[in-house]
């Protein structure tokens, strides 16, 4: 079993709830989807078998918080995902996934491996894409059994219909989590940020608890 992998790294984790943590990425090639937002395109990958990479893995010397498994979109591959989440959940590494939320058949594969899910919630007047509600909804009931935090990106053109309805899709399925209001870093920010405060006061008054966090590994030129 070979997993294609477009990079290894070590970073501080630039976004979510972790945000200035070290960790190890660990980035996925490939993705189903096609965000007009995507700041991450990836051209290239490397073939590792599991042990290859665990092996790599343990290079990484430094104290960290965790393994970042990141993409593209890790879950294209859940059975060479699985098989590496084993050996570094066996190795003392903390799992962290990074995922578009929207494979949760490929999530309840894994989930017993995972201890973070970062989920992102695809609004669709954000990405362009068509909507995603069930496959969000099912995925992130699944999530809910780990620690989980959701993240969207506020665009000029996100409309607030469809967030007020992620809005209440978070709090029906995991009542408890915690949702990071992310700015589209290639827009207008004055108009953004006027429109994330609109989005702030939604949330209160859905009650469910946000953050606004910057991309903060942009923000300080890091990768």
């Amino acid at each position: 079993m070979k997993g294609r992998i477009a990079e290894v790294f070590d970073s501080i984790q630039g976004e979510g709830l972790y945000l200035g943590e070290k960790q190890i990425f660990v980035r996925f090639y490939g993705c189903n989807l096609e965000c007009r937002y995507c700041d991450t395109k990836l051209s290239s990958f490397m073939e590792y078998e599991p042990e290859e990479l665990f092996n790599e893995l343990k290079l990484y010397r430094d104290k960290y918080h965790s393994v970042s498994f990141t993409g593209g979109e890790p879950l294209l591959q859940k059975d060479f995902l699985r098989e590496i989440l084993k050996l570094t959940g066996k190795g003392n590494f903390k799992n962290y996934l990074e995922t578009n939320g929207t494979l949760h058949k490929e999530l309840k594969e894994v989930i017993d491996y995972i201890d973070i899910v970062a989920m992102d919630l695809k609004l669709p007047s954000s990405t362009g894409l068509s909507d995603m509600w069930e496959e969000h909804r099912l995925f992130l009931e699944i999530a809910s059994q780990r620690e989980v935090f959701v993240k969207t990106v506020i665009c000029t053109y996100t409309k607030e219909e469809d967030f007020i309805r992620g809005l209440r899709l978070i709090r029906e399925a995991a009542q408890e989590a915690i949702l990071i209001l992310q700015l589209n870093s290639n827009e207008d920010r004055a108009y953004l940020h006027d429109k994330l405060e609109t989005f702030k006061d939604l949330c209160r008054r859905e009650r469910v608890t946000c953050c606004a966090v910057e991309q903060i590994h942009k923000v300080i030129g890091v990768k």
